[in-house]
């Protein structure tokens, strides 16, 4: 660590991007190079050791961050495991997938691809998951959907959502060893030749396009409070993300004083869902909002689930097969394998955007090998533990790092610690359950719709003004929401003969991201055109691997604990695909390296 960032700390660069929005010079080429010199300013790089209260600060801003996204796949799978009514076992769901998150954001950052780059919940599997508990055999009884019907402690109902959580485990830890062959065997760069822009767009926009009934449902349950979530979102994101608040800190230097800290850019979702729930326990207090259930708008009140609170306990630790044995079906399972290759594919983007906002060099293909495969086994995790979902890397924490300039691996240690902590924490979990539906109908209008256009912006390799591209693109985006939802909607025109058959077509081709990307690549792989009005060459300088290992890149990528100086006495090991090719080690210390940073972050990607 530098001397000039031990005498600042946290005052300069944790939270303030001072001269960004303030002390204006007089001329505007001042302007501009002052600009440019803070944005490229990095205050810690990837292998920097912050202070240990900046790294507790930054590493709980993190969470906060990744807050919306993580608690949104329990809630929104907990209708489909027929779980809506059961507040006590949501808030178990919660926890375990804070829990498991943390243990794979620190698998990530130490033996994975070594860069502050946090795991939670993918929304890539929430689909396939989904449209495998919607077939026949595993539909909820209609009894479910009352909540005066439903007893939660009765055998019956442990066993119904029990018994479908169990074979969603199964499908997700089987699918999950497929991950971690391609990770570790070296297969992901095979698999990124063949797959471009217009493969890569339909199938992450049609992750948010295919959840607008659960968004819908929820924000219908009263449109004036999710509106107003939603404005408030859009309000803190958008509008007052450049507005700078004053917060007291303190230094060494300067003692007691303030800094001004962005508030609104770096938890824009997290503020939305406080104020909204604030206001909804008003509204409730006041019996504003309707006491019969029966009425519009009673799904807001915020005392729907207060005996949860009650019931849970202080203290809960997630351990796998907590439901019971995995089952294992081969229809769960080619679902979740077409959920894995798109996770797969979004986190080599997030790795090389993490490395350039963190002052890291390009990541080494031992280092992006090592990436999924540890990837992979965080999916084997959370499928062991029960979260009902996978593990990916959080493309808006990424994000972040552009904001508060700090790339220390170690603030995303404190991150996972914390939500190891936020996992063990019976009532935590308890405390989430509690969010009225509008609300989360609210954030998801936001959420999904700015994972739509995440998707879409992969076009911008892509030369739109060819017919070809606009075609490709076009119909598999049709096709990805035609085929499903007449599916959906003719579950026993798949009638093959063989069971098994028909239940793999089922999930399949109910799997709108798996639908409109099969169509994609297909088309874009067999219809002629030039790597350039494909994209192809764009978006391999775009994320182009730097192979050539360097100092630096040693210290940044290579394993910890002295494994890599083991390994690299074994000269046979260099040949296994991750693993480092043994570079000598720099002992000299590495001063930080400045790289350009975005300033904006994507909610909940």
């Amino acid at each position: 660590m530098t001397a000039e960032k031990e005498s600042n700390g946290c005052d300069n660069y944790g939270f303030a991007l001072e001269g960004r929005f303030c002390d204006l010079p007089d001329k505007e080429v001042e302007l501009d190079s002052s600009m440019d010199e803070d944005n490229n300013k990095l205050a810690y790089s990837v292998t920097d050791v912050p202070p240990w209260y900046l790294c507790i600060l930054l590493g709980t801003q993190h969470c906060l961050t990744a807050f919306g996204g993580i608690i949104a796949i329990p809630l929104i799978l907990s209708e489909a495991l027929c779980l809506q009514h059961d507040g006590l076992t949501q808030s178990y769901l919660i926890s375990t997938i804070f829990f498991v998150s943390g243990i794979c954001t620190l698998l990530q950052v130490t033996f994975g691809i070594r860069l502050p780059i946090l795991q939670g919940g993918t929304f890539t599997l929430l689909a396939p998951s989904m449209a495998m508990l919607s077939m026949p055999e595993w539909t909820c009884p209609h009894w479910t959907q009352n909540a005066s019907l439903v007893n939660t402690s009765s055998a019956e109902f442990t066993h119904m959502w029990q018994s479908r959580m169990r074979a969603l485990q199964g499908s997700i830890i089987v699918g999950s060893l497929f991950q971690v062959f391609v990770g570790f065997s070296g297969l992901i760069g095979l698999f990124m030749r063949f797959i471009g822009p217009l493969t890569i767009a339909p199938t992450i926009s049609l992750i948010g396009l295919c959840l607008f009934d659960s968004a819908g449902n929820s924000a219908g349950s009263h449109w004036g409070i999710s509106s107003m979530t939603t404005a408030l979102i859009i309000l803190f994101s958008q509008y007052l993300r450049h507005i700078a608040l004053p917060f007291p800190t303190y230094s060494k230097d300067k003692k007691l004083h303030t800094s001004r800290v962005y508030i609104f850019q770096i938890l824009p979702v997290l503020l939305g869902i406080t104020v909204s729930w604030l206001i909804c326990f008003i509204l409730t207090t006041c019996n504003v909002l309707p006491a019969d259930p029966e009425h519009y708008g009673y799904l807001a009140r915020t005392d729907l689930k207060g005996e949860v609170i009650g019931r849970a306990p202080w203290l809960t630790f997630p351990y796998p097969g907590q439901w019971g044995m995995p089952t294992v079906s081969l229809a769960g399972v080619v679902g979740i394998l077409a959920g894995v290759i798109s996770s797969m594919i979004e986190s080599v983007g997030d790795y090389h955007a993490c490395a350039r906002l963190s002052g890291a060099p390009p990541p080494p293909k031992h280092a992006i090998n090592r990436g999924i495969g540890i990837e992979g086994l965080g999916c084997l995790l959370a499928g062991a533990w029960g979260t009902g979902n996978g593990t990916t890397s959080y493309s808006e924490n990424v994000g972040a790092l552009g904001i508060t300039k700090v790339g220390s691996r170690m603030v995303i240690v404190a991150s996972g610690i914390f939500m190891i902590v936020m996992g063990i924490l019976g009532k935590m979990g308890a405390i989430f359950t509690t969010i009225p539906s509008p609300v989360m109908g609210g954030m998801f209008m936001v959420m999904f719709g700015v994972i739509c256009a995440a998707g879409i912006s992969n076009l911008q390799y892509v030369d739109m003004n060819s017919s070809r591209n606009i075609f490709i693109f076009g119909f598999s985006i049709f096709a990805g929401l035609a085929i499903p939802n007449w599916v959906l909607k003719n579950p026993k025109a798949i009638a093959t003969g063989v069971i098994e058959v028909d239940q793999m077509l089922q999930v399949l081709l109910t799997t709108s991201m798996f639908v409109g990307g099969f169509f994609g690549f297909i088309l874009d792989n067999t219809i002629p055109g030039s790597k350039q009005e494909r994209g192809i060459l764009s978006w391999n300088k775009a994320h182009e691997d730097d192979s050539s290992e360097t100092l630096e890149s040693g210290e940044v990528y290579n394993l910890p604990f002295g494994i890599g100086s083991y390994l690299s006495s074994f000269s046979w090991l260099r040949y296994v695909p991750f693993c480092p090719p043994g570079l000598p080690q720099s002992h000299e210390p590495k001063q930080p390296l400045g790289t350009p940073g975005s300033g904006q972050i994507i909610i909940g990607v």
